[in-house]
C-alpha cells in the first residue's frame, strides 16, 4: 500500500487544498502636491509643444490641444492619485497651457515676420502680443481652450479608473 506524499518542507501551500493568500493590495497613491507640481510642469511642457506645432504650421491643431489637456490630465492623477482637485485643477491647468501654447505660436510667426527674435516679441512685447491674441481669437480659438479642459478632466479620470 502506498502513502500520501507529504508537501516539500518550507511551501505549507503544496498540499493543493489549502491556496496561497492574496498578494496585499497596492498602496493608494495619494499625493496632491506630487500631483500638482506634475501637473503644472505637464502644462509647460505641452505649451511649449503645442506652441512650436502652432507656430511652425501657423494654424491651431485641434488634435494637438487634445493631447495637451490629456498628457496634463493624465500624468497628474498618476502621480498624485485618486485626489478629487486634480482633475479640476488639470482642466484649468489645461486652458492655461493650450493658452500659452497659443502665445507662443503667435511670438513665433511674428518674429518671422518682423525678422526679430522670439524672446524680444515674447518677453519685451508680451503685452501687445495678448492684445494681438485677443483680437485675433475667434470661436475655434475658445473651441481649442474647451477642449484642453475636458480632455485634461478626463484624463485625470481615466488615469484612476
Amino acid at each position: 500500500m502506498s502513502q500520501p506524499v507529504p508537501p516539500p518542507s518550507g511551501n505549507p501551500f503544496a498540499g493543493g487544498e489549502q491556496y496561497a493568500p492574496a498578494p496585499p493590495a497596492a498602496p493608494v497613491r495619494d499625493n496632491l502636491g506630487l500631483g500638482l507640481v506634475v501637473a503644472v510642469v505637464a502644462a509647460l511642457v505641452t505649451a511649449g509643444i503645442y506652441g512650436a506645432i502652432a507656430g511652425a504650421t501657423e494654424t491651431e491643431v485641434g488634435y494637438a490641444a487634445v493631447g495637451v489637456g490629456f498628457v496634463i490630465g493624465f500624468a497628474a492623477a498618476k502621480v498624485g492619485g485618486p485626489n478629487p482637485a486634480l482633475p479640476v485643477v488639470s482642466a484649468v491647468l489645461g486652458i492655461g497651457a493650450v493658452y500659452l501654447g497659443q502665445l507662443i505660436g503667435m511670438a513665433m510667426i511674428i518674429a518671422e515676420e518682423l525678422n526679430g527674435s522670439f524672446t524680444e516679441v515674447f518677453v519685451d512685447r508680451f503685452s501687445l502680443l495678448t492684445e494681438a491674441w485677443t483680437e485675433v481669437a475667434d470661436g475655434m480659438t475658445y473651441v481649442f481652450l474647451a477642449i484642453a479642459a475636458v480632455t485634461a478632466f478626463a484624463g485625470a479620470r481615466k488615469a484612476n479608473a
